[in-house]
């Protein structure tokens, strides 16, 4: 759920918690949505602001940097740190063939060949 309201939050920008509940589509209650931005405020991943009569929220990090720490969390959390476990998971489990790790192997290439001549 918290995902959930961070998506809308990096997607709208700062947003009320009426707005915020709106863009979830009506799933959560009014006051489920209100109850989960403090907690994310409490936590320090989104910051609020008084706004007329309302509080509108804004998240802290932006979503690379959030998604980044999340995927290190869990690297470090499941797979001592280890890459190369995760992506043997991803493969023993069948959630990526020989041909996506191709795929996903040109796109680092390229990029690594980007950041290269970015730095000449």
């Amino acid at each position: 759920m918290e995902l959930r309201i961070m998506l809308v939050l990096w997607s709208e920008g700062p947003s009320s918690v009426q707005s915020v509940q709106a863009r979830l589509d009506g799933d959560l209650a009014y006051t489920t949505v209100q109850t989960m931005l403090n907690v994310l405020q409490r936590k320090g991943h989104v910051s609020r602001a008084m706004v007329g009569r309302a509080f509108e929220y804004k998240a802290v990090q932006n979503r690379d940097t959030a998604l980044g720490g999340a995927v290190r969390d869990l690297l470090n959390r499941m797979f001592d740190g280890s890459v190369e476990g995760l992506v043997m998971n991803l493969f023993r489990t069948r959630q990526i063939d020989a041909a996506k790790l191709a795929e996903l192997a040109e796109k680092v290439a390229k990029a690594e060949g980007k950041s290269d001549a970015n730095r000449k």
